[in-house]
């Protein structure tokens, strides 16, 4: 995975030197594409995980690594703790002096028919998912305040970044408490920039399409399943986690400064919804 992603990302541009950022679930998947993207730009970066330290650090020792990176940390949190994740900004301003950038990324799947559906699979779905962006969009906002602008390595006093997902406007049978937790991040993420964007702090969403993850590894693992996948995605390809990285990158640095309370869709036009193009 570091490889490919090494591979991916040719053109750097060193657009966050200076500035530290904190990745939410970090140690795999579209979280570890956006830790490397970050640090390859320039930024150190905290590697948050809740499982698998070991791929945490080897994603950190792998920025710290590369000549073009920042520095890196492993950090373990559970996003929907509230003392932990005080306690992660907290190691974050010791060990780099601040935070400039947050992507509350780390999200999880409890799956089954609502009428099935467990209040524990429920509950669990909405700590992490959206009460965890909530604690660290919260955090990141009183560390931006505490620090006051640095114009020397951004225009803006403070960026967020939350990771959603194209089930924020797609309905997704099966899936009731993901889907509302995605469709809740849109209006956390826009009262955000409503209230604090006065202030210079700019916060936007990306929202994966479909992306070869581990998550969904049954959607794309055949070619049966991958070819039945591209009849939802017009451009016919799967998303990969590098597609996340880069579009992360981009609206953390200052080349997005005019962009605020909007989300990215990164779906090869899946919102378009294909299926009309035979009338329905």
């Amino acid at each position: 995975m570091l490889l490919e992603i090494h591979e991916h990302m040719q053109k750097i541009n060193k657009r966050l030197v200076g500035q530290t950022a904190i990745v939410t679930g970090a140690n795999s998947g579209i979280g570890e594409a956006i830790a490397y993207a970050l640090g390859r730009e320039g930024a150190n970066v905290i590697v948050n995980y809740i499982s698998n330290p070991e791929k945490a650090e080897e994603i950190a020792h792998a920025i710290i690594g590369d000549k073009c990176c920042g520095g890196a940390i492993a950090v373990k949190c559970d996003v929907s703790k509230e003392d932990q994740v005080v306690s992660m900004f907290k190691q974050a301003v010791d060990h780099f002096g601040t935070v400039d950038i947050c992507v509350p990324n780390a999200g999880l799947q409890r799956d089954s028919s609502l009428h099935e559906m467990k209040l524990e699979d429920w509950q669990l779905v909405l700590d992490v998912n959206l009460t965890g962006q909530f604690l660290c969009a919260r955090e990141a906002i009183r560390e931006f305040l505490r620090r006051g602008m640095r114009p020397e390595v951004s225009s803006s006093l403070g960026k967020i970044i939350h990771t959603s997902s194209v089930h924020q406007i797609i309905p997704w049978s099966g899936h009731a408490n993901y889907a509302a937790t995605k469709g809740a991040i849109v209006m956390l993420m826009e009262s955000i920039c409503q209230e604090y964007a006065p202030l210079k702090v700019r916060c936007n969403g990306i929202a994966p399409g479909a992306i070869q993850t581990p998550i969904n590894k049954d959607a794309w693992e055949s070619q049966e399943a991958l070819t039945k996948l591209h009849r939802l995605i017009p451009y016919k390809r799967i998303g990969v986690p590098e597609d996340i990285g880069s579009t992360a990158a981009w609206l953390a640095s200052d080349e997005s400064e005019y962009i605020n309370g909007t989300t990215i869709f990164v779906d090869g036009g899946m919102t378009c919804y294909p299926g009309f193009t035979e009338n329905g």
